[in-house]
């Protein structure tokens, strides 16, 4: 099962940075970017646990640090994502559980606030001031909007793969209100088989 939470978990960053940084990156969207990293992450620490969204976070933070047209210090979005996927991770249901699937909206936007506000406060210790020309409160909020647009098409979808592949790594059943065309996931228990970061733009 590790081996498959590991390809599953390299495919879905692999291709989440392939799109941050070929079609979310050049958007052009005032303030904030939106971060489909950060949302497979958290989707998938709130299926793995701390552990896994843990080293999940750090692994795409380092390929988002590495990858061009990346401009900032090594190792500073791994170090951000890597902290959002164990808080996701701690976050998970327990089995047998039942919660709504507004659940991992409320997580997200957690996450996407306080991803940005970490970002820049790890960029204002290196020397980074971009974020001082455009506002933190831009910046958070329109994270906030971006992420939360795009986490109903990306985390249960994301989850649900997740869940697929490990059957024993699902927390809980979540019911409620459909988010996109996942309604529900099913318990290990009941089930029988079951540009990269935060780019700130500054206005000339």
């Amino acid at each position: 099962m590790v081996v498959k939470r590991v390809l599953l978990s390299a495919l879905l960053v692999l291709f989440a940075l392939v799109v941050q940084v070929s079609v979310l990156g050049r958007l052009e969207l005032p303030g904030a970017t939106p971060d489909l990293l950060l949302l497979v992450v958290v989707a998938l620490g709130l299926v793995f646990g701390p552990t896994g969204g843990c080293l999940t976070g750090f692994a795409a933070g380092l390929l988002a640090d590495l990858a061009p047209p990346s401009d900032h210090a090594i190792g500073r979005y791994a170090l951000v994502l890597c902290l959002m996927g164990y808080a996701a991770g701690l976050l998970r249901a327990e089995p047998g559980r039942q919660r709504s699937v507004l659940a991992p909206l409320l997580v997200v936007a957690g996450a996407a606030v306080v991803s940005t506000l970490l970002y820049a406060g790890v960029g204002a210790l290196v020397g980074d001031t971009a974020a001082r020309h455009v506002g933190l409160p831009s910046l958070a909020g329109t994270a906030l909007l971006y992420d939360l647009l795009l986490a109903p098409f990306v985390v249960p979808a994301v989850m649900l793969l997740a869940r697929r592949v490990d059957p024993e790594a699902a927390g809980g059943e979540v019911s409620g209100p459909g988010l996109g065309t996942v309604a529900r996931y099913r318990t290990t228990r009941e089930a029988s088989s079951v540009p990269t970061g935060r780019k700130f733009r500054v206005k000339s």
